[in-house]
């Protein structure tokens, strides 16, 4: 996709809050840290429109990106980071599980892994979850060029049986640093936005 606009919008909380032009939606779902900033930067190919943070847990609402004024990416609130109060991992996942049961626009959810280690307990709970609820799902693995090629099969096997990934699911190995698999992502967005 040739991105001609690409801006933030609103961080939502409530649904009252989520944009209401029913353009389709892809959500970004990940750990804290695990890159899904960079990789919205290096999706729609602005340096910092998605801020990056050295102090994971910074995203504590739904963060809307509009692109070409044809789809949103909503980036999560990264899970599993320590430093978050109980109580304020519990809103969160209220957020998050009412916007995943009740978001019509909703067409996909990126499930964002790093390549380098085995899939967490809450990726395998999130990638479980979205099963659950049948909601299309394509699993990203970032920081690919962080390691050697020669281990990319041995990592991608790990993260697909730590998950018990569904074989339909896509499975795509992605680098914001080198824009590996930045073609064959939009390819599958496409069709998402258009189907």
């Amino acid at each position: 996709m040739k991105i001609t606009q690409a801006e933030f919008v609103i961080s939502a909380v409530k649904p009252h809050q989520y944009p209401e032009d029913a353009l389709p939606e892809i959500a970004l779902a990940g750990r804290s840290n695990v890159g899904k900033s960079s990789l919205i930067n290096n999706l729609i190919m602005r340096k910092a429109l998605a801020r990056t943070s050295s102090q994971p847990g910074k995203t504590q609402q739904l963060n809307y990106y509009r692109v070409n004024d044809r789809v949103y990416l909503v980036d999560f609130p990264g899970y599993g980071y320590a430093k978050v109060s109980k109580t304020e991992r519990q809103a969160w996942g209220v957020m998050i599980e009412t916007y995943l049961k009740e978001r019509e626009p909703l067409k996909m959810v990126l499930l964002i892994v790093d390549l380098r280690h085995p899939p967490s307990k809450d990726d395998q709970l999130m990638y479980g979850w979205l099963k659950h609820f049948n909601i299309p799902v394509t699993i990203v693995t970032t920081k690919a060029d962080k390691l050697p090629r020669s281990k990319w099969d041995k990592h991608l096997k790990v993260v697909k049986q730590t998950l018990e990934a569904d074989p339909r699911d896509k499975v795509i190995m992605y680098s914001s640093e080198k824009g590996i698999g930045r073609e064959e992502l939009w390819q599958i967005l496409e069709e998402k936005i258009n189907g």
